[in-house]
């Protein structure tokens, strides 16, 4: 793979099976070369485990991919890294990005399809990138939504098989108008502080939710908002103790809080939790987690092509986040693009 001269990247390429080059070089038409999967691996992923994992997935991986592609490995380094790996990937022609980690990873490989707010193209033209997809993290929410297990030997066939639907993606963006990508659920207000505060005990696994939620409890209050769907009216939301925008169905280590969310149907579902206490998610948190909480009392949803949320009186600390990474503050916009990735399934 071609590589733009940068030393923060770190693709190495494996060439897999043993390719017949004579009869290559005698082939004119460029269509039948071996193009390449870029697999974006983040090695401290699940306090190390994704890294050593990926070791043991690699013999594995050569069987299957031997006779598809030219493998081009490449490490996270930190924050935003995998972002840059995959812009690159895409702008030389790699045919797939594969995030190899959690949904964070994911996350960062979903949002390098993008630059300055619209779809990132190729360099070869008429090509396109899908999107793979390697559960090897701490949580693995949007493998979910299609009721895969989080078995990474399975995730390697399907990309083998090489079947592929168009998924929607969601947008999201602040005051400024810059646009930031979420491929799972985007939530705003308790959900999003518990986000932020579960990512600082990610060494704890699944545990870090507990332990985000609990300190997110401390101090909270409901409060008064106000939206506007599909560019309508602004409408008044009293006592918000939570919303979530969902492309997917799971967040939080496998709550199911949109449960008609569809990532191929071209609508987010918008959940709101109102009025809600801290004994309220106790005593229904197994309906939260089986997504049986519709009929909730306090609980409401719809199907939403775009939703505008600000606060009806400007604190400026209410938390949003997407795809369990913090994002920002109110007030925010949240809008879908249907059909905008090519997804390995």
């Amino acid at each position: 793979m071609a590589l733009l001269p940068n030393p923060s990247l770190s693709l190495r390429p494996e060439q897999l099976g043993s390719p017949d080059l004579s009869a290559e070089r005698a082939t004119p038409a460029a269509s039948h070369r071996r193009r390449d999967f870029v697999f974006v691996v983040n090695p401290k992923g699940a306090n190390g485990r994704t890294g050593k994992e990926w070791k043991k997935l690699l013999p594995y991986l050569r069987t299957r991919l031997a006779d598809h592609c030219n493998v081009c490995e490449s490490f996270t380094s930190g924050p935003s890294h995998a972002i840059d790996i995959t812009r690159e990937a895409i702008r030389e022609g790699a045919e797939a990005v594969i995030a190899v980690g959690g949904d964070g990873t994911l996350h960062e490989v979903v949002n390098g399809f993008f630059w300055d707010g619209n779809p990132l193209v190729s360099h070869e033209k008429g090509s396109t990138t899908a999107l793979g997809l390697i559960p090897l993290g701490t949580g693995s929410d949007f493998a979910r939504t299609f009721g895969w297990k989080n078995d990474p030997y399975d995730a390697i066939d399907r990309i083998a098989k090489g079947n592929k639907s168009k998924i929607d993606v969601g947008a999201i963006e602040g005051p400024t108008g810059d646009k930031h990508f979420f491929v799972n659920v985007a939530d705003i207000h308790l959900s999003a502080k518990a986000g932020y505060y579960a990512s600082q005990y990610k060494k704890f696994g699944n545990l870090c939710y507990v332990i985000g939620a609990l300190k997110a409890f401390r101090g909270h209050e409901n409060h008064d908002m106000e939206i506007k769907v599909d560019g309508g009216e602004w409408e008044s939301v009293t006592k918000v103790t939570a919303m979530c925008i969902g492309n997917a169905k799971y967040f939080g280590g496998g709550m199911k809080i949109t449960p008609t969310a569809d990532p191929t149907n071209g609508h987010l579902e918008l959940v709101v939790l109102q009025n809600f206490k801290w004994y309220d998610f106790l005593i229904k948190l197994h309906r939260l987690y089986g997504g049986t909480h519709l009929s909730v009392k306090g609980v409401s949803s719809r199907s939403v092509k775009s939703i505008e949320v600000k606060e009806r009186v400007r604190r400026g600390d209410i938390y949003v986040q997407s795809d369990g990474e913090h994002w920002g503050f109110l007030s925010t916009k949240f809008s879908i693009l249907p059909g905008a990735i090519d997804f390995f399934c």
